[in-house]
């Protein structure tokens, strides 16, 4: 039976005489436990179509039955048409149910994704349907850096909903950068005073002549971070809040220079980095950052609650050396700690932060770098540069999200055309992601059950506004979404004209959304950015 359902299912079928039939008489009834997924029909399914959806007594006819059954997986469900046109929505758990009445939204077609009745309240429905389904990895992710460019929090909200159609359930909140801290810390004001606010930015890539001599920024409050949290939460969604350190700290710098490295620099003179790239600027190795982390961290950890975010990522990236090896206050530390090296410094720094987060019951999670100087036993890594960390690190134990850049990131060009929008690094395009595998080939199984999952990463240094970061992100997301929920067969074996034959009904859902993807035939008048320099890499992308 072919539903076009994107991400398949693991068994679909349609034999029998009974069909769904979705009109004002539909009655909604539901168990113990199931109550997000009833809000949900109601709000999503109910504006759609104009309709009641009223609550109902079970056992009466015409019902979407909401149902859980505990010998099925958590995220695993069962949705089965029934002789009374109802239909029965069986999860192992709440999250079950939830991506069931995800694949519910997909069957009755493309108005089920518009915020109101297009036609007028008419009836939809589809005819018998008996559906297995459960999920391959239980990360399935998407990281948003909002550092770069700053999207507001009905965006945000928006690219929840976006994740949820998809059956993603980690949203990766990449919340600072050089250019920008995006989250209100209150015993910290300058953080967001200051350093959520950047003067100018540069047009493309770093090396284009252009600036946007528009003042750039903006930052979440604390209830706007609560309500992106608890929307997540209803959409069974954790969220992974990331503060960058100790790189990728310009910002922080800049608006409290003490954390700097003030015996190398002028660390007052910092402005909020307006350019793309690497800065040079770090967080001094002092007892001083570390209790202002620590006093940031405290806050984080009442905004996103352990039940949503048992994982905080703490970047650990891309941090230069060079200002620690001019330091004497920084080459004194290493001394005073025992330590070989910058390398070891920063371990200890990361290290630092790992118990301070496990005693307060969280996880610490940071990009591959973590791994250079020895990592903490529970830590765990999102393998960005290729394969290779991920793979040491699960031989070594740990608990390892897939990530490799020149897979899943979602900035780089989907096409090798001069009409791309400042196009990023190798072609990568929505067969390429199609065919990922997030488990490399000739991992040992004990290594393999570190693989927590995937996630695909989306990074703004060229991606201005929402519309743009639609076109970056979809439709490759639906690919990408298929992978981390499916058990596809080996990469070179994938039915990709299948896969494309599905994604040509799944345009009319992104349609109806308003999602601003890149057409098949390439990018729309007003998608394209004629003149703005980019950095296209030619040939095949290593595989590392």
């Amino acid at each position: 039976m072919n539903m076009d359902l994107i991400p398949a299912p693991v068994r679909a079928g349609g034999q029998g005489r009974c069909g769904f039939v979705l009109d004002a008489s539909t009655i909604i009834t539901a168990a113990p436990g199931t109550e997000t997924t009833e809000r949900w029909l109601r709000t999503t399914l109910g504006a759609a179509f104009g309709l009641p959806l009223a609550p109902g007594a079970e056992g009466a006819p015409r019902a979407i039955r909401l149902l859980t059954d505990a010998s099925l997986a958590p995220e695993e469900y069962r949705l089965t048409t029934l002789p009374d046109e109802g239909v029965a929505l069986t999860g192992g758990g709440p999250a079950g149910v939830f991506w069931g009445a995800q694949t519910l939204r997909q069957l009755l077609g493309a108005q089920a994704f518009r915020q109101a009745p297009a036609n007028g309240a008419v009836p939809a429905g589809f005819g018998f349907t008996d559906i297995e389904d459960r999920p391959r990895f239980g990360w399935r992710g998407l990281m948003l850096d909002v550092s770069r460019h700053f999207l507001p929090k009905a965006d945000v909200l928006r690219y929840l909903d976006l994740l949820a159609a998809h059956k993603l359930n980690v949203f990766h909140f990449h919340l600072t950068d050089d250019q920008g801290w995006r989250v209100e810390i209150k015993r910290y004001p300058r953080l967001t005073e200051v350093g959520a606010w950047r003067s100018r930015t540069k047009y493309g890539h770093r090396a284009s002549e252009l600036w946007d001599e528009t003042p750039h920024g903006g930052y979440y409050t604390q209830d706007d971070i609560r309500e992106i949290v608890a929307y997540a939460a209803e959409r069974h969604i954790r969220v992974v809040p990331e503060i960058d350190i100790p790189g990728h700290s310009q910002a922080t710098i800049t608006a409290y220079p003490e954390l700097g490295n003030t015996d190398v620099v002028d660390t007052s003179a910092l402005t909020v980095w307006d350019n793309w790239g690497v800065s040079p600027n770090v967080l001094a190795p002092t007892e001083r950052t570390l209790r202002f982390f620590e006093g940031v961290f405290e806050e984080l950890l009442e905004l996103f609650p352990a039940t949503t975010s048992p994982f905080i990522h703490v970047g650990g990236d891309e941090c230069p050396k060079d200002q620690w090896k001019q330091s004497p206050a920084a080459q004194a530390r290493i001394k005073e700690l025992g330590l070989a090296d910058e390398d070891e410094l920063q371990s200890w720094f990361i290290r630092h932060f790992d118990t301070w987060l496990t005693a307060r019951g969280r996880r610490l999670i940071g990009w591959d770098e973590i791994l250079e100087g020895g990592l903490a036993d529970g830590a765990a890594v999102s393998s960005w540069r290729g394969y290779a960390g991920g793979i040491a690190a699960a031989e070594a134990g740990h608990d390892v999200v897939m990530c490799p850049e020149q897979q899943v990131y979602l900035d780089h060009r989907q096409d090798g055309g001069p009409d791309e929008p400042m196009p990023i690094g190798y072609v990568r395009t929505l067969e390429d992601v199609y065919r990922f595998e997030p488990v490399p080939p000739g991992l040992g199984e004990e290594a393999a059950r570190h693989i927590l999952g995937t996630q695909a990463n989306v990074w703004t240094e060229v991606m201005q506004n929402r519309a743009r970061v639609d076109y970056q992100v979809f439709p490759r997301l639906a690919a990408f979404a298929e992978v981390a929920w499916s058990a596809l067969p080996a990469p070179a074996e994938r039915d990709f004209a299948a896969f494309e034959s599905r994604m040509a009904t799944h345009y009319g859902r992104l349609d109806a959304l308003g999602v601003a993807y890149r057409p098949p035939g390439g990018p729309l008048p007003w998608q394209q950015r004629p003149g703005i320099l980019g950095r296209p890499i030619e040939g095949t992308p290593p595989n590392v």
